[in-house]
């Protein structure tokens, strides 16, 4: 029975760590993808920081998934650090960017 117990805790610490590291790279691909006017206009730090936390983020996630079969990973408070790195990006900087990078609609005045 501790076998199985201890098998079903690994799953779980598994499915964690893939769920981190899928937040981490969203968070990374939307960094990358806005421009950098809508960082400054927003009053938020450079896209270059956002990019280099974000992607330092989700290499940390990435070395953080556990190897098949061996059990071993890098864990740690660094792994939890990169969470909430790419948490406060998507929870503060991603909406204030994006509210500065939409376009204003077209003018639908009908007439020539």
């Amino acid at each position: 029975m501790t076998g199985a117990i201890q098998q079903g805790v690994a799953w779980v610490f598994m499915a964690v760590a893939v769920a981190a590291f899928v937040i981490e790279l969203w968070a990374f691909l939307t960094a990358i993808r806005a421009p950098a006017s809508a960082y400054l206009s927003a009053g938020k730090q450079s896209k270059t920081l956002w990019a280099v936390l974000t992607g330092f983020s989700a290499l940390i996630g990435l070395s953080s998934l556990p190897v098949i079969g061996s059990g071993q990973r890098f864990g740690g408070l660094l792994t939890i650090g990169a969470v909430v790195v790419a948490a406060v990006f998507l929870a503060s900087v991603r909406p204030a960017v994006a509210t500065k990078r939409r376009r204003p609609p077209p003018n639908r005045s009908g007439g020539w």
